[in-house]
C-alpha cells in the first residue's frame, strides 16, 4: 500500500541536523520517511540511520523506499521513547542526530481506518500501534464522566468538557459507542451553535486529539524520552523536534530550558548546591516555523514548531 504523507520543514530540519559522513543517526518518528532519504545521502558511505516507528505501516513503507540503502540502515517497530535501549541492542553508545515529527501522517487519517478523523466513519480505535490493547472506543465507553471530563479539559483544552463528557456518558447508556461519527455527531450537537460557528476548527477537534494523546499516551513517552536526551548524544551532536501542539512543545521546551540551565537549586538559596552543569544548549533562541509557502502547499504543516539543541 501506498503512504501518503508530506513532510514538514524538510530543508530546515536537514539543515540544523548538520550532518557530516559517517554520522550515526535517528528518526524517531519515521513516518512517510520524509526526513529520511536526504539524512541517509548526508552520511553516506559508513553512516548508520536508525528508523523508528510504533505504526508498522510506516516500517513497511520506509523499508520499501529506503531499500536502496539497505546497507545503511536499521529500522525498528518501537516506540522513540524507547530509543535508548534500542541503542544498547545495537552497541551504540551514542548518535549525532536525532529527529522527531511528533504530528501523524495523512496517511494514518486516510488510509489507516483507525478512527483518527471525526470527518470519516471509522472503528473508534486511534491507536498508532495496533499491538496495544487501549482504544478510543475503550476510553468513552467505560471512563468515568469525570474522567472524560479531566481528560478532554487537560489533552484537548477543550473548555466545553463537561457538556460533551455528560453527554457522552447519557448516550452510551443506551448503546455503545463504536464509531468515529457517532462520536462527531455527539460533540456537534453539544457545542454550542455560536461557539462552533465562531471557531476556526471543527467543534470534534480537541476532543479526538485528547483521545488520541490518551491512547497512545504521547505525553508519556515524550517526556521520558526528553528526560534521556543528553545521555543519547554525542557531544556536538543535535535534537531537531517538531511538535504540533502546546502540550508537546511545552515538554520539549521545559526540557531543553532545564539542559540548558544546568543548576536546579531553588531560587531562594543564595548558592549552587546540587552542582549541574549545562549540557545542551539551543541552536535557535526562537521555535522555527514553516514558511507562508509552505503552509499554503500543507495546511497541516501551519501549527508546527521547531525546536533545535546541541549537546555541549
Amino acid at each position: 500500500m501506498g503512504f501518503d504523507h508530506t513532510t514538514v520543514m524538510p530543508a530546515e530540519v536537514f539543515a540544523y541536523q548538520n550532518l557530516k559522513p559517517g554520522d550515526i543517526c535517528v528518526d524517531g518518528t519515521l513516518g512517510g520517511a520524509g526526513h529520511a532519504r536526504a539524512t541517509i545521502q548526508a552520511i553516506l558511505p559508513d553512516g548508520l540511520f536508525i528508523g523508528i516507528d510504533q505504526d508498522l505501516d510506516a516500517i513497511a513503507h520506509a523499508r520499501n523506499v529506503l531499500h536502496p540503502f539497505k546497507q545503511n540502515i536499521i529500522l525498528v517497530h518501537d516506540n522513540f521513547s524507547h530509543l535508548s535501549a534500542i541503542l544498547d541492542q545495537h552497541d551504540i553508545p551514542r548518535v549525532n542526530a536525532i529527529v522527531l515529527d511528533l504530528g501523524f501522517s495523512f496517511n494514518q487519517i486516510t488510509r489507516a481506518h483507525r478512527g483518527f478523523s471525526f470527518n470519516r466513519d471509522e472503528p473508534l480505535d486511534m491507536r498508532m500501534d495496533t499491538r496495544q490493547n487501549m482504544t478510543a472506543e475503550i476510553i468513552v465507553n467505560t471512563f468515568s464522566q469525570q474522567a472524560l471530563v479531566d481528560l478532554f479539559f487537560s489533552f484537548g483544552e477543550e473548555k466545553f468538557s463537561r457538556r460533551i463528557a455528560g453527554a457522552i456518558v447519557r448516550e452510551r447508556a443506551d448503546h455503545s459507542l463504536k464509531t468515529t461519527r457517532q462520536l462527531s455527531q455527539i460533540i456537534v450537537d453539544t457545542v454550542p451553535k455560536a461557539q462552533a460557528a465562531a471557531s476556526k476548527i471543527h467543534p470534534a477537534t480537541r476532543v479526538f486529539q485528547a483521545l488520541r494523546i490518551a491512547v497512545n499516551r504521547e505525553l508519556d513517552h515524550l517526556t521520558r524520552f526528553m528526560e534521556q536526551v543528553p545521555d543519547l548524544l554525542t557531544q556536538g551532536g543535535r535534537i531537531c523536534i517538531i511538535s504540533f501542539h502546546s502540550l508537546e512543545d511545552r515538554i520539549v521546551k521545559q526540557h531543553l530550558k532545564t539542559y540548558e540551565t544546568g543548576c536546579t537549586c531553588p531560587k531562594t538559596l543564595p548558592r549552587c548546591v546540587c552542582h549541574k552543569q549545562p549540557v545542551m544548549k539551543s541552536i535557535v533562541k526562537k521555535i522555527i516555523t514553516p514558511t507562508p509557502e509552505e503552509i499554503a502547499a500543507n495546511p497541516m504543516a501551519r501549527s508546527a514548531r521547531l525546536r533545535v539543541a546541541e549537546r555541549l
